[in-house]
């Protein structure tokens, strides 16, 4: 992707109706702090598994990348210092602390730093938003890209022994929010299907309401003429 792909000036996404929104709705009464630990960890395990994307970085280790999951309560603040990087969790960001953001839906996000889907894709169907220094994140992108980051992998290979069990209730718990997604949905479109069906019908009586007042101006140009 080059960087003249990634331009800034995109307006709020909105977040999609999953069970990831329904999970930050549960998580917004917790202070970041709470959270802080296991982003930290999630830092020292990709730092050890992955020590090449922080290398890649190094022209930008100065930067400050705001990671905004659009359905969840917080945003992540990356600086990719060699030498000290941090992952801080906070409840908001203000514009003059990051030099760039990305923005998304958090199952694309990491489905993005996984290398799992085409960030040029995203971008151009608005499922991602680039905004501010788009150099360091095009450079963040290619140093992500390729590096082989399976999160679950990378996260239960802490647990030692308990690895294997551990990534396969991992798997499971995966594979039913795959199913709670298409429930929700199912539900979220029966939910709004009247509403669709509602509107469409009262712009098809608009649309005939429009006709008769034209037909009816003609009618009295005519007898005026």
């Amino acid at each position: 992707m080059t960087e003249a792909q990634y331009r800034s000036g995109a307006k709020p996404m909105t977040p999609p109706f999953s069970p990831v929104l329904l999970l930050g709705l549960a998580l917004k009464p917790l202070r970041p702090a709470v959270l802080q630990p296991v982003f930290d960890a999630m830092l020292r395990v990709v730092r050890k598994r992955h020590p090449d994307i922080l290398e890649r970085m190094e022209p930008f280790q100065d930067k400050v990348v705001c990671v905004d999951p659009v359905d969840l309560p917080f945003v992540l603040l990356l600086e990719p210092n060699m030498a000290e990087p941090r992952l801080t969790v906070r409840r908001a960001v203000d514009p003059d602390e990051s030099h760039a953001t990305i923005r998304g839906p958090l199952e694309t996000l990491i489905a993005l730093a996984e290398g799992k889907v085409d960030g040029d894709a995203l971008f151009f169907s608005r499922q991602l938003v680039i905004e501010g220094d788009t150099e360091v994140v095009v450079a963040l992108r290619n140093a992500i890209d390729g590096a082989g980051i399976d999160l679950i992998a990378d996260l239960t290979s802490m647990l030692g022994p308990l690895a294997n069990p551990a990534r396969r209730v991992a798997d499971a718990t995966i594979e039913t929010m795959s199913h709670l997604r298409a429930n929700v949905e199912t539900l979220r479109q029966a939910l709004i299907a009247p509403a669709m069906a509602g509107a469409a019908a009262r712009d098809a009586r608009l649309a005939e309401l429009e006709a008769e007042v034209k037909a009816l101006r003609k009618a009295n140009r005519r007898g005026h003429a």
